[in-house]
């Protein structure tokens, strides 16, 4: 992939796209009303990586129908691209480009943590899964978790982990993800706010 080039949005992918041609459908724990893969996603859609270039595509403005995102500016963007790309093996995000518009409809990150336990194995953690409100309802929150899902298992990740509200537990278990019984407690601290 080269050097990166700080202060330019170009085509450059976060990571090597031929990973996604690899992920075998087949091996997924969820079935698709009508068959999809990363490869064959659907008319007018693709599966990849993120890119440079996002920044104008609406990957920040899609991001933001998740949670907080601030005001990023095009800078600060291709720093924390540039930053994500320079840790190797660690940070997969993903993305569905409707390309028909050339915006980005849908993403998920895939992280990479190395770990010591389980013979110096890697555990996937599952963050930022989004859809853009106009694109939901047609299976691609399901695209994209399986995607990331069988990419982690690509990668060898010895489990795959996220948090969700409590509503959406029904729908990734339905993507094969499970609640682990005496082990189910999320807690945090939380940096960006005051203590009450």
């Amino acid at each position: 992939m080269g050097a990166p080039r700080e202060g330019i949005l170009s085509e450059e992918p976060l990571y090597d796209p031929k990973i996604l041609e690899r992920l075998d459908f087949s091996k997924a724990r969820t079935k698709f009303s009508t068959p999809v893969s990363a490869a064959r996603p659907g008319e007018g859609l693709r599966v990849r990586p993120l890119r440079r270039a996002d920044y104008r595509r609406g990957f920040l403005q899609l991001l933001s129908q998740l949670t907080s995102v601030g005001d990023v500016s095009e800078e600060q963007f291709l720093k924390r691209f540039d930053a994500m790309q320079a840790c190797p093996n660690t940070y997969y995000v993903t993305v569905i480009e409707d390309t028909t518009n050339g915006q980005v409809i849908g993403a998920s990150t895939l992280v990479i943590e190395q770990k010591f336990i389980h013979g110096c194995n890697v555990r996937g953690r599952l963050e930022d899964v989004v859809v853009n409100n106009t694109y939901r309802g047609k299976q691609l929150g399901k695209l994209i978790i399986t995607t990331v899902t069988l990419l982690a298992e690509e990668l060898k990740c010895y489990k795959m982990t996220l948090d969700c509200k409590d509503k959406l537990v029904p729908f990734y278990s339905s993507l094969g993800y499970s609640i682990e019984k005496g082990n189910s407690n999320y807690m945090q601290i939380r940096f960006d706010e005051a203590p009450s």
